[in-house]
């Protein structure tokens, strides 16, 4: 007679659990992204203290950028400090500084798209800023070097906001009635990076506005904001082209941001 293993419930579930375990700790182990450091023929890297002597301004805040976390200890720093994202700086040293021995990232995006993959995508929608032309840099609004990546500080969105609008200063205001949503942020409305939709905004059309400004539908078909059915002016076009709302950024005359 031959004897076949028995199955218990018990052995199914550990043997199911340990199963799972060691493929979630290879994933762990394989599926991670290698970034190499940018290459400069002839160059070798000399470490982040031999920047610093030169760039002491740069540096000295950088401690506490978000940057600073890819920055190992020790002697493996060489490769993983300034000269992750601008290529071995011997060259550079040596040469005093000579444009062309080193990457600079405000000349091409590419060093930012190492890791940023996301943004690479983002920026070959059909409407972004110019950064892939060239006639918008990455620094443009993000400081690398120091906080959080992005200028006047990320966690203080109507400072964040500075960075739009020190290129788009007719959006600044000081207006008689604002648009809220400017006061809070650009980005609540705007994809900086990229988008499908004109302006680079998040959305189409009136559901755009809908997403903050509440909205109730009916058996009947309205569509009440504010205690107003608002369905036959979306049906012409949009809450700021349907000839209501065109000033939404701010108004000096209307609370309901007319012109």
């Amino acid at each position: 007679m031959i004897s076949r293993p028995r199955w218990t419930q018990s052995t199914v579930i550990f043997g199911g659990a340990a199963i799972w375990g060691l493929l979630l700790v290879s994933c762990v182990m394989v599926n991670r992204t290698m970034i190499a450091p940018p290459q400069i023929a002839g160059a070798n890297f000399v470490g982040s203290k031999a920047c610093a002597e030169c760039h002491e301004k740069v540096t000295s805040g950088f401690h506490d950028a978000t940057h600073a976390k890819m920055q190992a200890q020790g002697e493996l720093a060489k490769n993983i400090g300034c000269e992750s994202c601008h290529g071995p700086g011997s060259l550079h040293a040596k040469e005093g500084g000579k444009t062309g021995t080193i990457v600079n990232p405000r000349s091409s995006p590419e060093t930012c798209f190492q890791c940023h993959l996301d943004k690479r995508g983002e920026f070959n929608l059909p409407n972004t800023h110019a950064v892939l032309s060239g006639k918008v840099s990455c620094g443009d609004c993000h400081n690398p070097h120091k906080g959080d990546a992005v200028i006047a500080g990320g966690t203080n969105l109507p400072a964040a906001n500075e960075t739009c609008l020190k290129c788009h200063a007719s959006q600044r205001g000081p207006f008689v009635f604002e648009h809220e949503a400017l006061r809070e942020s650009c980005v609540i409305c705007h994809s900086p990076h990229g988008s499908v939709n004109p302006k680079m905004l998040k959305a189409r059309n009136h559901t755009l506005c809908l997403q903050c400004h509440y909205q109730q539908q009916t058996v009947t078909g309205q569509l009440l904001i504010g205690g107003r059915d608002h369905a036959p002016f979306v049906q012409r076009g949009t809450c700021w082209s349907a000839g209501c709302h065109e000033a939404i950024h701010g108004s000096h005359v209307n609370s309901s941001l007319r012109f």
